[in-house]
């Protein structure tokens, strides 16, 4: 039954001019084209995400033999709530860094609390296009922003802050890494790759330069050798004093590959082991005499 049967007929029927009519039409099929658009647009950043490798970050940190912590460090797997917008086809930012104080912990924790919030002020919004050479830009002024900020508060202090800080960071946008540090700290990465004998082996490689695995020469080099990236490692000096890159890569791998890990609820087994190879080596570096501060991130990454 049509609901509108009992109603009465009108008794004076408008009709709108055929221009307004023809206005209404192409009104109605830029409407469809706009939530079309919409539509394939989320579907492209619903495939995107899906297909993306799944970072965690662990962290470690030791005083030493050091009178207060002069580092700081900051773990950030999705920096979406900090950006205002995501360009173009992006579904994920995710951010962590190192920063070894000296003088004191006051430039370490500004650059801790501040240089994320001026990468998402600068990072690049909408349909952006050369997204790689505009995040390479937005990183060199985010640093040069959080390095002026933080002179001009410690000038204007009495007495005037000494503090200085070094900053390692490595900037993850959907599967692409980009590094950038100033001073001493360090960034590897650990990818395995298969060897001529048919055994696989660990390669360690230094993300003191970008490192874009997505470059199309590059992705298939490693997937040629049979490589991927098992994870990335990020410390200040304290660490490297007592390892090299590749003796700590080495280290956080015989942690990985024990059989032993203690069970907790919350933790899966494999998040287990990430915990424990982080704290391991931090300790690790202070038993060997580090006499600094010691601070390692493990980032995982889990195809």
């Amino acid at each position: 039954m049509d609901l509108f049967d009992d109603l009465p007929e009108p008794t004076q029927t408008s009709v709108a001019p055929p221009a307004q009519d023809e206005e209404d039409r192409r009104f109605k099929r830029r409407r469809d084209d706009e939530e079309e658009e919409e539509e394939e647009e989320d579907e492209i950043k619903k495939v995107c995400r899906e297909g993306l490798p799944r970072l965690r970050g662990y962290a470690a940190a030791r005083r030493g033999e050091r009178e207060e912590m002069q580092d700081a460090h900051v773990l950030m797997p999705d920096m979406s709530s900090c950006l205002s917008s995501l360009p173009g086809h992006v579904s994920r930012v995710s951010y962590f860094a190192v920063f070894d104080g000296h003088g004191g912990a006051r430039a370490s924790r500004f650059a801790a609390e501040n240089l994320h919030l001026n990468l998402a002020k600068k990072f690049p919004s909408g349909d952006a296009e050369n997204l790689d050479k505009l995040l390479k830009k937005c990183l060199l002024d985010t640093f040069r922003q959080t390095d002026e900020d933080f002179l001009k508060k410690a000038s204007s202090q009495k007495p005037a802050w000494k503090d200085g800080s070094t900053a390692t960071c490595i900037l993850v946008v959907d599967d692409t890494v980009y590094s950038a540090n100033l001073g001493d700290s360090r960034a590897v990465l650990c990818r395995t790759e298969a060897a001529a004998d048919g055994q696989r082996k660990s390669v360690t490689l230094a993300l003191s330069k970008e490192h874009n695995p997505t470059i199309y020469e590059e992705r298939m080099r490693i997937q040629r050798a049979g490589g991927t990236v098992r994870f990335i490692l990020l410390a200040c000096d304290g660490l490297f004093k007592v390892f090299s890159a590749d003796e700590a890569v080495k280290f956080v791998l015989s942690v990985l590959q024990e059989t032993s890990v203690e069970q907790k609820d919350e933790l899966t087994e494999e998040e287990l082991r990430f915990e424990a190879a982080c704290q391991q080596l931090a300790s690790e570096a202070v038993r060997r005499g580090c006499a600094d501060n010691v601070t390692v991130i493990l980032v995982s990454v889990c195809h």
